[in-house]
Protein backbone atom coordinates (compact mmCIF):
# COMPACT_ATOMS: atom_id res chain seq x y z
CA UNK A 1 0.00 0.00 0.00
CA UNK A 2 1.28 3.24 -1.15
CA UNK A 3 0.93 6.57 0.78
CA UNK A 4 -2.22 7.81 0.28
CA UNK A 5 -4.77 10.03 2.70
CA UNK A 6 -6.68 7.55 4.89
CA UNK A 7 -9.06 7.72 7.80
CA UNK A 8 -9.04 5.08 10.76
CA UNK A 9 -10.69 3.75 13.23
CA UNK A 10 -9.17 1.75 16.03
CA UNK A 11 -10.21 -0.04 18.96
CA UNK A 12 -8.96 -1.60 22.56
CA UNK A 13 -11.23 -4.88 21.90
CA UNK A 14 -14.59 -5.68 20.37
CA UNK A 15 -17.16 -3.13 21.46
CA UNK A 16 -14.18 -1.42 23.73
CA UNK A 17 -13.08 2.52 23.36
CA UNK A 18 -12.74 3.91 20.23
CA UNK A 19 -10.46 6.07 18.01
CA UNK A 20 -10.96 7.87 15.04
CA UNK A 21 -7.83 9.42 13.04
CA UNK A 22 -6.54 10.04 9.74
CA UNK A 23 -3.36 10.12 8.16
CA UNK A 24 -1.51 10.26 5.10
CA UNK A 25 0.65 7.05 5.85
CA UNK A 26 -1.61 3.94 7.25
CA UNK A 27 0.74 1.72 7.37
CA UNK A 28 3.12 3.78 9.47
CA UNK A 29 0.57 5.07 11.61
CA UNK A 30 -0.92 2.48 12.83
CA UNK A 31 2.40 1.06 13.26
CA UNK A 32 3.03 3.78 15.90
CA UNK A 33 0.47 3.30 17.28
CA UNK A 34 0.68 -0.36 18.14
CA UNK A 35 4.26 0.53 19.04
CA UNK A 36 2.61 3.56 21.76
CA UNK A 37 5.03 6.07 19.89
CA UNK A 38 1.95 8.79 19.74
CA UNK A 39 1.19 10.01 23.46
CA UNK A 40 -1.95 10.85 24.67
CA UNK A 41 -5.31 8.69 23.93
CA UNK A 42 -4.67 6.07 22.62
CA UNK A 43 -1.46 4.98 24.24
CA UNK A 44 -2.94 6.07 27.56
CA UNK A 45 -5.96 3.45 26.86
CA UNK A 46 -4.65 0.61 24.75
CA UNK A 47 -6.36 1.20 22.04
CA UNK A 48 -4.19 -0.62 18.78
CA UNK A 49 -6.86 -2.63 17.04
CA UNK A 50 -7.17 -1.15 13.33
CA UNK A 51 -11.18 -2.04 12.90
CA UNK A 52 -11.83 -0.01 9.62
CA UNK A 53 -10.41 2.35 7.32
CA UNK A 54 -11.04 3.89 4.15
CA UNK A 55 -8.67 5.51 1.83
CA UNK A 56 -9.31 8.59 -0.04
CA UNK A 57 -8.16 10.76 -2.71
CA UNK A 58 -6.99 14.05 -0.91
CA UNK A 59 -6.35 14.88 2.87
CA UNK A 60 -9.29 17.56 2.18
CA UNK A 61 -11.59 14.73 1.73
CA UNK A 62 -10.06 12.28 4.29
CA UNK A 63 -10.34 15.12 7.26
CA UNK A 64 -14.01 16.13 6.42
CA UNK A 65 -15.10 12.46 6.67
CA UNK A 66 -13.18 12.15 9.78
CA UNK A 67 -14.74 15.06 11.51
CA UNK A 68 -18.09 13.80 10.00
CA UNK A 69 -17.18 10.42 11.72
CA UNK A 70 -16.31 12.12 15.19
CA UNK A 71 -20.24 13.32 15.32
CA UNK A 72 -21.74 9.88 14.90
CA UNK A 73 -23.38 8.61 17.74
CA UNK A 74 -21.74 5.64 18.78
CA UNK A 75 -23.92 2.83 17.44
CA UNK A 76 -23.52 4.26 13.61
CA UNK A 77 -19.58 4.21 14.41
CA UNK A 78 -20.08 0.19 15.89
CA UNK A 79 -22.38 -0.74 12.75
CA UNK A 80 -19.82 0.83 10.04
CA UNK A 81 -17.38 -1.31 11.47
CA UNK A 82 -19.39 -4.47 11.72
CA UNK A 83 -20.69 -3.75 8.03
CA UNK A 84 -17.37 -4.86 6.77
CA UNK A 85 -15.67 -6.42 9.63
CA UNK A 86 -18.21 -7.85 11.79
CA UNK A 87 -15.66 -9.65 14.04
CA UNK A 88 -13.59 -6.65 14.99
CA UNK A 89 -10.35 -8.30 13.82
CA UNK A 90 -7.45 -6.25 13.48
CA UNK A 91 -7.33 -5.15 10.36
CA UNK A 92 -3.21 -3.99 10.41
CA UNK A 93 -1.83 -7.69 8.73
CA UNK A 94 -4.39 -7.23 5.60
CA UNK A 95 -2.13 -3.63 5.09
CA UNK A 96 0.74 -4.63 5.35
Amino acid sequence: MNKQPAVYILASKRNGTLYIGVTSDLIKRIWEHKSNMVEGFTKRYGVHQLVWYELHESMESAIKREKRLKDWKRKWKVELIESTNPNWQDLYHTIV
